[in-house]
């Protein structure tokens, strides 16, 4: 147990065999007291390395979207009675080490949600990050912000620690259809802090791999979108 809580490191992954061996590796952090991964429908070896890597392995048995595998994450760490989520990339771009910046305001100053911000002193990203990239995660939290009233950095990168309780708030609805896909990391972060709960960031780096081990699973045009909408739907009290 990390300071009296259960923490549970949750990854969700679609075909990542290139990639998934060292995010196992690195998790050996003695941090969390199990290592979750969601397989979210992959045809290559993913699943299996991560059991061997000795990660309990969820497999979905077709892609259902990293909404879906991120909710039946959720799912299973609730059932479990763990205290604390941490959700980390399984590209390798998370940082395990980390974990505690993430983990301490949580525990310590009684913070719901922590994001890691790439955009922070003592954060920083590295490696092969494309330019879209670069301008999409600047813009997206300025609109995260504008929607919510506050300012916000980092509303995309997936590296969070979240106390679990706060789902158990019924105005919180993961189990919605349209939040299968990219939609319900950006969904949660919104509903948490226009709810009024405890969010804040702290610096974190976000390292992006070469690009012949593959690029993003994010497909232009629809998946930007996706990553768009609950901004508009939420801020404009469209959904719930």
């Amino acid at each position: 147990m990390y300071k009296g809580q259960r923490i549970l490191f949750l990854t969700c992954v679609y075909n990542e065999e290139g990639k998934i061996a060292d995010v196992f590796r690195r998790m050996q952090t003695g941090v969390a007291d199990e290592v979750l991964m969601v397989d979210d429908g992959s045809t290559d070896n993913s699943a299996e390395i991560g059991r061997q890597a000795g990660a309990t392995v969820i497999s979905l048995g077709a892609c259902l979207g990293v909404g879906y595998a991120l909710r039946r994450g959720l799912e299973y760490a609730r059932e479990k009675q763990y205290d604390i989520v941490v959700t980390i990339a399984g590209n390798n771009k998370d940082d395990p080490d980390e974990a505690p910046q993430l983990l301490d305001p949580v525990c310590d100053d009684g913070y719901d949600f922590v994001i890691g911000s790439r955009f922070l002193a003592g954060g920083g990203y590295g490696g092969d990050m494309p330019f879209y990239r670069k301008l999409a995660t600047r813009l997206h939290p300025f609109l995260v912000g504008l929607f919510c009233g506050r300012r916000v950095t980092e509303s995309t990168n997936g590296f969070r620690a979240m106390r679990l309780s706060v789902l158990d708030d019924k105005r919180i609805n993961l189990y919605q259809e349209w939040l299968d896909h990219y939609e319900l990391e950006v969904y949660l972060l919104m509903k948490l802090m226009l709810l009024g709960y405890r969010t804040t960031e702290v610096p974190a780096t976000k390292i992006y791999p070469k690009k012949a081990l593959g690029r993003t699973k994010m497909r232009p045009g629809v998946d930007w979108w996706r990553i768009l909408r609950p901004i508009f739907l939420l801020g404009l009290r469209l959904r719930r």
